[in-house]
């Protein structure tokens, strides 16, 4: 049989019109927007509500220092690296304002103890934990900025240069990091297609 969706709500719509943005105007975010943004990211389900993250706003000239520092850092990998990490560098330099999502490592540090297991065990089971409760702020700082008119794009591929950019944003080294370009879209876009729920999902 065909799955259908049957239902909508602004929350469900909101979803559906999240997408992936590179290209923006100068307009700027508005600091009320930006901290909008952030309380919902905030509010994700994080693993013994430990909020294992970090998030900074760079904005301004930081902006381009950032942007800067990726070219950089993008000459040292292959070709086909290089070229997503410069990608990723344009549209850093293109939105008026990024934020950088870091795990802080907390709930791997102190509650390695929890669940009176192997060390190395605890020490996966616990990294991992920190990194779906950062990955859940992530999406909902992502459809938090959808509902507000904003644009935005995760760029995973600066994970190649992780402690770099930690770094730069002065926080310890972590396991997870997230950078995400947000603003206005240059021009509207309809987002990519899904595959089809009976091609992903079992028992409908």
């Amino acid at each position: 049989m065909t799955a259908e969706v049957s239902f909508t709500n602004p929350t469900l719509e909101t979803i559906r019109l999240r997408h992936s943005v590179r290209q923006f105007t100068d307009k700027p975010v508005s600091e009320a927007a930006i901290r909008t943004i952030l309380d919902a990211a905030n509010r994700a389900p994080s693993a013994h509500n430990q909020q294992a993250w970090r998030f900074v706003v760079v904005q301004g000239d930081k902006r381009l220092e950032l942007s800067e520092l990726v070219v950089e850092k993008s000459r040292a990998f292959p070709k086909p690296s290089s070229f997503h990490l410069k990608m990723a560098a344009r549209i850093i330099a293109s939105a008026p304002v990024t934020i950088a999502v870091a795990n802080s490592g907390e709930l791997t540090e102190h509650e390695s103890e929890l669940f009176k297991v192997d060390r190395e065990m605890a020490f996966d089971f616990f990294r991992i934990m920190e990194v779906q409760s950062s990955a859940a702020a992530v999406e909902n700082l992502l459809l938090a900025a959808t509902s507000l008119g904003l644009a935005s794009v995760w760029l995973g591929v600066l994970f190649l240069i992780k402690k770099d950019v930690l770094a730069f944003m002065g926080e310890p080294s972590g396991e997870f990091m997230a950078v995400i370009p947000i603003g206005y879209a240059l021009k509207e876009a309809a987002g990519p297609n899904k595959k089809p729920l009976d091609y992903v999902a079992k028992g409908l």
